[in-house]
């Protein structure tokens, strides 16, 4: 079909789209494609807010494709689906996450790997193959080849099950590749926001010893109290500090800002591993000399491959693991916005996108 002639088949949406690096969102009318005959057209219920729809809102990493309507954790329900679809039906409870194309032939995407594609397509500011633009979850409605659509399970919550879709993923995907399911070994959380808290509830589902790591000693009662911790330590209290060298297996940091990598490699056992899943503007520096003598590793980690995200939201269900959320309206989000730019958030905001978005 030619670009032309594609382009006739569309459908209107309407979303909040941010038209310059002031971030500043509004009201947006756009289109979408009509469904095709591996697509499932969703109606968008709830949307989380991620740290990384402020960075590309802001240009902060620099590829921001201007309009952008953000939003990659998307819950919904299908309306329609095209006639090869097999795996959904009309009326089913469906997300979206962070991707919603790859190649599908290329060894990542045969391995369930669609994350590392080199061809991926993210939900938003990214191209499709023939060169129309994608807009995210900030929106009305969606339109997804099945391969990129989830399950989502009746039990989880549409609005604080939202979140899951990048946060759940992007620490469960580490838990099961770096081997930090395995209970009774001891993870450090580094960070208590919107990947922390999740990857507490996470960590004590696996029977993990937790202990959060955090610059506010304000977060301990939350941190053992409500996200169910077994401890907590102040990276500003330098006497804590070295008094937990050496005690823990793994380390997840998800601090999304530039800090400093030794007091956490200085926390890890002979054989830890720190893995590192914030995106901070600036690279970080890397001491090698606590690598070298403690045969430790420092890792990095995506988000997961369609199989292993199902997988993490049948496990949520199963173990009634969902987002500490504030709900709030669309036309609420640029204060959102700059209230998660000061952390000033428990611990995620998803917007209330069928209530609130009216044209």
């Amino acid at each position: 079909m030619s670009k032309s002639s594609e382009g006739e088949k569309q459908q209107k949406a309407f979303g909040w789209a941010a038209t310059d690096e002031s971030g500043t969102l509004s009201p947006f009318h756009f289109s979408r494609r009509e469904n095709g005959d591996e697509d499932v057209t969703i109606k968008i219920l709830y949307c989380g807010v991620c740290h990384s729809d402020l960075h590309s809102l802001t240009n902060e990493w620099g590829f921001t494709s201007y309009p952008v309507v953000p939003g990659h954790e998307i819950v919904g329900v299908a309306t329609k689906v095209g006639k090869n679809v097999t795996k959904f039906k009309a009326g089913d409870r469906v997300g979206v996450g962070v991707m919603v194309g790859s190649c599908k032939t290329c060894e990542c995407c045969q391995q369930d790997l669609e994350n590392y594609c080199s061809q991926i397509i993210f939900t938003y500011n990214s191209h499709n193959p023939d060169g129309t633009k994608n807009y995210g979850g900030y929106s009305d409605m969606i339109v997804v080849d099945q391969r990129y659509v989830l399950r989502f399970p009746d039990n989880l919550p549409l609005d604080a099950g939202a979140p899951l879709l990048c946060a759940g993923i992007t620490v469960y995907s580490p838990m099961k590749y770096y081997g930090m399911t395995e209970a009774g070994k001891h993870l450090g959380v580094a960070g208590l926001g919107g990947l922390g808290h999740v990857a507490v509830k996470i960590a004590k589902a696996f029977g993990l010893k937790v202990t959060v790591i955090s610059s506010s000693p304000q977060k301990e009662s939350e941190a053992i109290n409500r996200l169910g911790a077994d401890s907590f330590l102040a990276s500003s209290d330098p006497a804590k500090m070295k008094s937990a060298i050496g005690s823990m297996d793994c380390i997840i940091d998800t601090v999304s800002a530039v800090h400093p990598l030794f007091p956490l490699l200085s926390l890890l056992k002979v054989n830890g591993k720190l893995v590192t899943l914030g995106l901070p503007n600036k690279p970080l520096e890397l001491p090698v000399f606590p690598l070298v003598s403690g045969r430790k590793l420092v890792g990095g980690s995506d988000f997961g491959g369609m199989k292993e995200t199902q997988e993490m939201l049948d496990f949520c269900a199963k173990h009634n693991i969902a987002a500490d959320i504030e709900l709030i309206r669309i036309d609420e989000i640029n204060t959102a916005m700059e209230r998660l730019a000061r952390s000033d958030v428990r611990f995620r905001f998803v917007i209330d996108v069928a209530n609130s978005l009216s044209q």
